[in-house]
């Protein structure tokens, strides 16, 4: 494995010694850096990849037309606040 080096601020340092304890405490061994790094991306990629979802539930055409109205008349409702 090829590895480089990163530079970060002291906050971000912070924070990700605190998200490798974090990360130990589950494992229950030590973690490092780059573990944690790869355990926060694997997180994030199954928390926010809607697409995987995609197929996985069947619906009539009906039923995702009224979805997709509603959808639709509650977009046009929402305003976003001017500061």
């Amino acid at each position: 494995m090829e590895s480089k080096v990163l530079k970060v601020s002291k906050e971000n340092y912070i924070w990700l010694l605190e998200l490798a304890s974090d990360i130990q405490k589950e494992k229950g061994r030590p973690v490092s850096f780059d573990e944690a790094l790869s355990e926060l991306k694997n997180r994030k990629m199954k928390k926010n990849n809607l697409l995987s979802l995609a197929g996985s539930w069947e619906m009539e055409d009906n039923e995702w037309d009224s979805i997709h109205k509603n959808l639709k008349r509650e977009w046009k409702k929402w305003k976003i606040k001017s500061a």
